[in-house]
């Protein structure tokens, strides 16, 4: 068996069989297959798609790449949580302290920033000291502990899916279903968690441009998932807009604080709570709306954000940049994106607003690039906004000002005006168990 007849094979339309995908992944995992060959692979899999088969056979040769986690020791329901990636979304660090703080076990390992969204592991390493390499034995023994733990993959924790995660952001080859979707699912099922909610994100900042694609790929994640044994529930929610107001690292580290304060702005709350509730009902913890009401009280009374201190003191972080978030890393320089003409905000494009951030130095061009914690932008404007001429839609951040001019130029006609006032979209779209 040859990577380049596999390459062929895909590439003509035709299905491949498990054990060719087992080849593919375990030669690539090895050092076998080079980059040059798997980014063939990957292309052609983005044109040519797979099927239900090769994709599950794909999830299981990648959860097999490696080692996985054995969370038995821990008394009760483990639950974990992922999106599918959006612009704005820091759903985990509000999402994660709310659950842990009501009693449910958050075992939660996440990814990078991968294309034009943003990751968790970047924003919580722009908390100073914050740790994310934690090993297997460390994460098992906080989640017992304390009840949470945020970790980026362990070396030999599905190890393909960490290579090929990698390739795929600068090979143009994040937005297929099958690849996402087995992405998401063989981290899911190694970690090690009971029951799984996923975020699916759909419209302009989501991957799943559409709510028919998401819906697709909500569906195949949840049947994944629940046929592993793993109790499986996925949120469709809006990304036709950021999620709150900042975008960028330490900047959605201080706004996911605010939430947890009680404060924040509403739409990211919203988001939250629907998946706080949801992580809580699939772990037992009683009906939807009783789940909700649990998540509202660990914000009110703030015992998730003491959670959240509790969490990064025991990560190395320091948290009196949780308690004080003017602690958290500053861009040297700033620059405004102001509007053209008077109106209503019709539609904003996330996808621009997440491309123009990376290139202010909150993403990544290559996979080696190194993040600036400090650079993103503030939204001071949303859709149904009213704006007037050279009124200022967003503060931009960088350290580079070169930076903020090419920003600028991604972010023109990023944004649509209408003459009339515009409804809001609903935030929570659909839901798949």
């Amino acid at each position: 068996m040859f990577a380049l007849d596999l390459i062929i094979k895909k590439r003509n339309g035709m299905k491949l069989t498990r054990e060719e995908i087992k080849y593919f992944v375990d030669g690539y995992t090895r050092g076998e297959i080079p980059d040059y060959q798997a980014s063939a692979f990957l292309m052609a899999v983005y044109f040519n798609g797979m099927d239900t088969d090769e994709t599950l056979w794909l999830t299981e040769a990648m959860l097999h790449s490696g080692d996985t986690v054995d969370l038995s020791c821990i008394p009760g329901i483990k639950v974990d949580k992922h999106s599918t990636g959006g612009v704005g979304d820091k759903t985990t660090l509000v999402v994660g302290p709310v659950v842990a703080s009501c009693g449910v076990p958050v075992a939660k390992m996440s990814g990078r920033g991968l294309g034009h969204t943003g990751g968790t592991i970047d924003k919580l390493e722009s908390i100073p000291g914050f740790r994310t390499n934690l090993s297997r034995d460390e994460f098992v023994r906080n989640v017992k502990e304390i009840g949470i733990a945020v970790a980026g993959q362990t070396e030999n924790l599905a190890p393909a899916d960490k290579k090929l995660y990698a390739l795929r952001n600068v090979t143009g080859t994040v937005e297929n279903i099958s690849l996402i979707a087995a992405s998401i699912m063989s981290k899911k099922l190694a970690s090690g968690s009971d029951a799984i909610v996923l975020d699916v994100k759909t419209g302009s900042g989501a991957f799943m441009k559409t709510f028919e694609e998401a819906e697709k790929l909500a569906r195949l994640m949840v049947d994944i998932g629940n046929g592993a044994g793993r109790r499986t529930v996925a949120l469709i929610t809006d990304m036709d807009r950021p999620l709150g107001n900042n975008i960028g690292n330490a900047l959605e580290v201080s706004e996911a604080v605010q939430v947890l304060k009680g404060q924040g702005p509403e739409d990211l709350r919203e988001v939250c709570i629907e998946l706080a509730a949801n992580m809580l009902h699939i772990a037992g913890k009683g009906n939807i709306d009783f789940c909700r009401s649990l998540a509202v009280e660990a914000i009110e009374k703030r015992t998730a954000l003491n959670k959240l201190i509790e969490m990064v003191i025991r990560q190395g972080g320091d948290p009196k940049a949780i308690e004080d978030t003017s602690k958290l890393p500053k861009a040297e320089y700033r620059a405004e994106w102001k509007s053209e003409k008077p109106g209503y905000i019709e539609k904003m494009n996330a996808e621009r607003l997440g491309y123009a951030s990376l290139i202010l130095g909150a993403g990544r061009k290559k996979k080696d690039d190194i993040i600036d914690p400090s650079a993103g932008m503030e939204l001071l404007k949303k859709p149904a906004d009213r704006v007037e001429p050279g009124e200022t839609i967003a503060i931009l951040h960088t350290s580079d000002q070169a930076r903020a001019a090419e920003a600028l130029d991604i972010l023109e006609n990023a944004v649509s005006i209408s003459s009339v006032p515009v409804q809001k979209r609903p935030l929570i779209l659909g839901k798949v168990q």
